[in-house]
């Protein structure tokens, strides 16, 4: 079936500069139309290669999985609130190993089909089988069969034992339809080969156009179950997701009004733009964490020593420079604003001579090896801090090599020991409130994700981490990781970054952007958003 047309946004030429973009007269309007609704148009620079929401999720794939899907409860809002979704209430025992979820009785899949108790289990159980994606979160205290339909509208979890972070992660389990999943089963794949490409969602978003590489083009759900917060007169008809991996070339997109939005702007395009006529600026304090994850297994980088060496001669002032001072370096490998944050004596900074110290005891005492260091195509701050790497390890007589990869390429790589990079640039962001998460990106268990491309194992950190996530007593919990963030800080698995802001550029008519630190770095939450103009 065919959508509106994307239009005017055939060919991407040449950049204009900001000056020369909005001098003469008033700015061209991105947004489609259809009849008297919007269409909203939107730049980023990563593809949507999975649609499944139990087997994938990134900044871009959960920004459309969002759009489609619902879960049981929501993240809103800044600080982080959990809301309730599909449940409008729940409760759990007084050891809280038995959680009992009420679900609303009226939200439906996109087919009318209604969101029951069944659909909730099934896709529980869903997500536990395929052992991928979310599975993580909670296949360590969640068997398939401890998931209970109780009637039509309510639905019961039974742990194995307790886990204080069980509710943060309720609200990244989304709801499939079983009947449309079933019916398109093959060899045993629980959907997931229909489910890459199509969606079986009841969120307030429809697929219309899937393209994973180029355009994604989403449809709202006009009866959307749960209505529309701007009101249905001002709702958006649709949403168009244009992938663009040039930043150049989002940042002359949105100038020459191609496009309503963009993401993954590069900062001296942010001070460049943020003043321009017509032109809107979302900045805010980031909780995404940027980190130079290291190959612990093989190569120079499995030696503590080398890995101390080059934490050590990273000129940390470079990472803040390259975000015209919107960051904040890492004292730890928690986020400041994570439960359970403390800052770790003696973190690396900028220290030439340790960094030589720390060499010599290496096996590679005089340097001469060169290292790959791997990065995003299209994202301009990792590839300068890439040449500030470069330059930093100069002295130790080590040489750099910079790769510009596809997102997907790069996660594949990582995702093998044998295959991971030297070096990989990495942006992690929190998906609940509970320390739990990132604590578990040092874990045996991250093996094999994007988070893990270090491929660190240690019994003690794994030890600890397990502990934590079944403790109830919060003070004993916090010990725990504090244990852990100092021991990964001794390990050096990565050199510790940055906290980046978290910026958007968009025109001015449209209104409704929330933000919420929980979403990963470009995501955004589409459904209360709408344009403002004639």
């Amino acid at each position: 079936m065919q959508g509106p047309i994307i239009g005017r946004r055939g060919a991407i030429a040449a950049g204009l500069g900001a000056a020369g973009a909005f001098a003469a007269g008033s700015p061209a309007r991105a947004f489609e139309r259809d009849g008297n609704r919007k269409i909203f148009v939107f730049a980023g620079g990563q593809p949507v290669p999975v649609l499944d929401p139990h087997v994938r999720y990134d900044w871009s794939t959960r920004l459309i999985q969002q759009s489609v899907y619902d879960a049981l409860a929501k993240y809103v809002n800044d600080p982080p609130q959990i809301v309730p979704w599909l449940a409008e209430r729940w409760e759990s025992n007084p050891a809280q190993t038995v959680w009992t979820f009420h679900l609303v009785r009226n939200a439906k899949f996109h087919n009318g089909d209604p969101v029951d108790a069944e659909a909730v289990r099934y896709s529980f159980e869903r997500g536990l089988r395929l052992n991928k994606g979310v599975a993580w979160m909670l296949k360590d205290v969640l068997a398939p069969e401890a998931i209970k339909a109780v009637d039509a509208h309510t639905v019961q979890f039974t742990l194995t034992r307790a886990m204080p972070s069980f509710i943060t992660y309720v609200p990244l389990w989304f709801i499939v339809n079983p009947k449309q999943v079933q019916a398109n089963v093959a060899n045993n794949d629980y959907g997931e080969g229909w489910l890459t490409r199509n969606e079986a969602g009841s969120g307030p978003f429809k697929v219309r156009r899937f393209e994973p590489q180029s355009v994604i083009q989403l449809d709202a759900v006009a009866d959307y179950w749960k209505g529309w917060p701007q009101g249905d007169q001002r709702r958006l008809s649709g949403f168009i997701y244009r992938i663009v991996r040039e930043p150049a070339a989002r940042r002359a997109m949105l100038q020459r009004g191609e496009v309503d939005m963009i993401t993954e702007v590069p900062a001296d395009d942010f001070e460049l733009l943020k003043n321009a006529r017509g032109i809107k600026p979302e900045d805010h304090k980031g909780f995404t964490t940027f980190a130079i994850t290291m190959n612990t297994t093989k190569g120079p980088t499995a030696d503590l020593n080398v890995r101390k060496a080059i934490a050590h001669a990273m000129d940390y002032d470079a990472l803040i420079q390259i975000h015209n001072g919107a960051a904040t370096l890492l004292d730890s490998p928690f986020p400041d604003a994570i439960p359970g944050h403390v800052a770790v004596p003696g973190i690396p900074r900028r220290n030439l001579e340790k960094a030589r110290e720390f060499l010599a005891k290496s096996a590679h005492p005089n340097g001469g090896f060169e290292l790959e260091y791997v990065h995003v195509q299209g994202l301009e701050d990792p590839r300068r801090i890439g040449l500030a790497l470069l330059n930093s390890l100069q002295p130790l007589n080590i040489k750099v090599n910079i790769v510009a990869q596809p997102w997907p390429t790069m996660v594949a790589r990582g995702s093998k020991a044998e295959t991971a990079p030297d070096m990989v640039s990495v942006y992690v962001t929190p998906v609940c409130t509970d320390p739990d998460v990132i604590a578990g990106k040092y874990h045996t268990r991250a093996h094999g994700q994007f988070w893990g491309m270090h491929h660190l194992t240690d019994a003690q950190i794994d030890g600890w981490v397990d502990a934590a996530r079944v403790e109830t007593d919060e003070a004993k919990r916090n010990a725990l990781y504090a244990d852990v963030q100092k021991r990964v800080v001794d390990l050096q698995p990565e050199i510790f970054g940055m906290l980046a802001n978290r910026r958007w550029l968009m025109r001015d008519y449209l209104r409704g952007f929330q933000y919420c630190p929980l979403r990963l770095t470009g995501e955004f939450d589409l459904y209360p958003m709408w344009v403002d103009a004639a």
